[in-house]
């Protein structure tokens, strides 16, 4: 079964009676929009004709040892959630199925996430953003988090400057942390230097984004994972984007010298993630050309 992210997989708008019971004998992992959390803790869903409830502790993996913050579930309230059937109360006057978000979460972790290796390439959905990275949902809502300084070579001072909300992105499994939560990393698949500065050729003239303003220079940015330095022109911010005319590409030194041409206001842009790697498994990656005094390295396979 592929283990998919929280409404990055097709789902019914509606569901029948003998769907549900087919899908609960089955063990199939569905998905549904919640509708509301009330007062119980519970969530609710409307599968077709049919009322559905989720129970508080059955909302998320990790609620029965206190390890998921009721604001975790009530943020689920119109968003998609996946749930298997436990069970379906046919005695009333209507019936009443039993979902468990808990469920199928502890099997998207023994049956594919516990799997996975440092390096192995795997599809996230961006959740949302904080100062210090970006969490990601990598398969029914289980959360991983992409730290800023795995997010691109190129320095940025907010992760909103390389991935939104809503997004889906490639990752590598960098690490597991203490308690065996996933830590990602993107870096290593947009690009070596020689990958990205082969787009560019000396004497041209393109857009960048400013990354840094020191007293010697501008940091631009060409590409999520290529920079060049400018000379220092007042006025710039971090952020801005820029036209710049390509004065020199050294690859022995790995420096593109720059000349800022104009500068954009009240603009916003950024660069597409362009991946170089799409699946698989990578074991050592290095950014730094060959015989490059500094050496820019991931060795995941220790």
């Amino acid at each position: 079964m592929e283990y998919r992210a929280e409404g990055a997989q097709r789902f019914p708008t509606s569901y029948t009676l003998d769907a549900l019971r087919r899908a609960m004998a089955a063990g199939d992992i569905l998905e549904s929009r919640a509708l509301s959390f009330d007062s119980e803790k519970r969530l609710h869903f409307r599968l077709g004709e049919i009322e559905a409830i989720m129970p508080y502790e059955e909302c998320a993996d990790g609620v029965r040892e206190g390890a998921v913050r009721d604001i975790a579930l009530i943020t689920r309230v119109g968003r998609p959630a996946c749930f298997t059937v436990m069970e379906i109360d046919e005695q009333g006057a209507a019936p009443v199925a039993l979902l468990s978000r808990t469920q199928a979460q502890q099997r998207c972790k023994a049956e594919y996430l516990d799997l996975l290796l440092p390096g192995d390439i795997l599809p996230c959905r961006v959740t949302h953003l904080e100062s210090f990275g970006a969490f990601c949902d990598i398969g029914c809502g289980v959360p991983a988090l992409l730290p800023i300084d795995c997010m691109s070579v190129s320095r940025i001072q907010s992760p909103a400057d390389r991935v939104h909300e809503g997004q889906d992105i490639l990752c590598a499994v960098k690490s597991r942390d203490t308690e065996g939560r996933i830590v990602l990393t993107m870096k290593e698949l947009l690009g070596t230097w020689l990958e990205n500065a082969a787009a560019f050729a000396a004497g041209e003239t393109v857009v960048g984004l400013v990354r840094s303003v020191e007293p010697y220079g501008v940091f631009v940015e060409l590409a999520p994972n290529l920079a060049g330095l400018a000379e220092a022109a007042p006025g710039l911010d971090c952020g801005q984007l820029v036209s710049v005319y390509i004065k020199s590409i050294i690859p022995e030194k790995m420096k593109i010298k720059l000349v800022v041409l104009h500068a954009m206001r009240d603009e916003t842009f950024a660069f597409p993630l362009e991946y170089r790697l799409h699946a698989g498994h990578i074991g050592r990656w290095i950014y730094s050309v060959p015989g490059a005094a500094r050496v820019i390295e991931t060795i995941f396979d220790g």
